[in-house]
């Protein structure tokens, strides 16, 4: 059986989280590494015990033939390192969610890929992971019956912020029970008021053009079902509040990153009996190694990748899924920019938030921080909040 040999580009956290899933994985070998900043490089080499480091990617991937490439760098930095990495032939790549910052990058990196016969996989890892697997195992099973609604949130951090960092992991996860969503209608306020052109901002961490402080979306699918997600900006982060909750007419299914469970009964009442959340069994690969320093949710999307390569079929969080992703995202913004429902795919694929602007009369966002701590200051001087509430710390996923 072929070993994969995988190069990371970009050293940081989610570089890490990457190259100890490859490196724990039996049929992956993380050949080479790549970053700018050579104290990143020294620290991740050392961890996996890699000696081949680059400060040039174009060196790194002619020196060491990968077969994939991971890009865990800044969303602002997708769509120009993966389109460069795919002047290689041979070559797959794994890139950080969400896959670029509009659909007009997605869509030109998607062609290209699919000229090259190269396979694109967006590292929405929770996809892959035993909590979703489980939950996606129990409704297949008919434990909740007809699918009818799901309910989902955010961590706390500011809305639009938080839709292209979390959202993103929770509408694929959602995709997973649903399909692809065909309508969208949204509202997005920003202190108690529906957000106008001067308040479509550059995201932290390099996510792209975002609005609104607080988001709710309601998402319309096939079979009469529907979702409804929200990122609304809290005083913390509350890591636990990040999931979602599946209803059908026969019970319930929820689904955390860390946490799978199943109500029942379609109708909750404490205390009642029979109405007791139950924990879904997972089922853990006996290959993993819960010693080896991988999360189990990253080991698994390798190990998924691992699989599409050898079957030539597509991840489950293929570039055509993260691009749907990406389509919800926008659809969000632009019906809460509109203040009207969105029809997907979106004929415009510009980034709606921007075009919204323009036709305002206005000219490029201001710029903002891109440290997330530093933003919510600026963000807050802006808008005038109270200085307890700029000091609001969010964390990186």
């Amino acid at each position: 059986m072929k070993t994969y040999r995988v190069a990371i580009l970009g050293c940081r956290g989610r570089g890490t989280a990457g190259g100890r899933a490859y490196r724990a994985h039996p049929r992956t070998e993380v050949v080479g590494l790549c970053d700018l900043i050579p104290e990143r490089l020294e620290t991740l080499g050392d961890l996996l015990g890699v000696s081949e480091r680059f400060s040039d990617f174009n060196q790194m991937i002619e020196e060491t033939q990968p077969d994939i490439v991971t890009v865990p760098t800044g969303t602002e930095f997708h769509y120009p390192l993966c389109m460069g990495v795919l002047d290689y032939e041979g070559v797959h790549i794994d890139v950080e969610k969400p896959i670029c910052v509009d659909l007009s990058q997605a869509d030109q990196l998607l062609e290209k890929a699919g000229k090259k016969g190269a396979k694109i996989a967006v590292h929405h890892q929770g996809r892959s992971g035993t909590c979703l697997k489980a939950v996606v195992k129990a409704f297949q099973d008919g434990k909740i019956g007809q699918l009818r609604h799901i309910e989902a949130s955010g961590k706390g951090y500011y809305g639009g912020y938080g839709l292209m960092n979390i959202g993103t992991h929770t509408i694929n996860a959602m995709l997973a029970l649903t399909g692809h969503c065909r309508r969208v209608s949204a509202s997005l306020l920003t202190n108690g008021q529906p957000v106008t052109p001067k308040d479509v901002v550059p995201s932290p961490s390099g996510m792209g053009i975002i609005a609104g402080e607080h988001i709710t979306a309601t998402l319309e699918f096939d079979r009469n079902v529907t979702a409804t997600i929200t990122q609304h900006r809290f005083p913390t982060v509350d890591s636990t509040a990040h999931g979602f909750v599946a209803y059908g007419t026969e019970g319930r299914l929820l689904w955390h990153n860390r946490a799978a469970w199943w109500l029942p009964v379609p109708h909750f009442l404490p205390g009642s009996e029979g109405t007791e959340w139950k924990a879904l069994e997972q089922d853990i690969p006996d290959h993993f190694d819960s010693g080896n320093g991988a999360s189990l949710d990253d080991y698994l999307y390798a190990d998924d990748y691992v699989f599409a390569l050898d079957e030539d079929c597509a991840h489950p969080c293929s570039g055509e899924e993260g691009r749907h992703v990406l389509e919800v995202l926008m659809a969000i913004f632009e019906s809460g920019a509109y203040q009207k429902p969105v029809v997907l795919p979106q004929k415009e694929r510009d980034h709606p938030l921007l075009r919204w602007r323009k036709e305002a009369g206005l000219g490029d966002p201001i710029e903002m921080p891109r440290p997330v701590g530093e933003w919510l200051a600026a963000e807050g001087k802006r808008l005038g909040w109270e200085p307890e509430a700029a000091e609001h710390k969010d964390l990186m996923d």
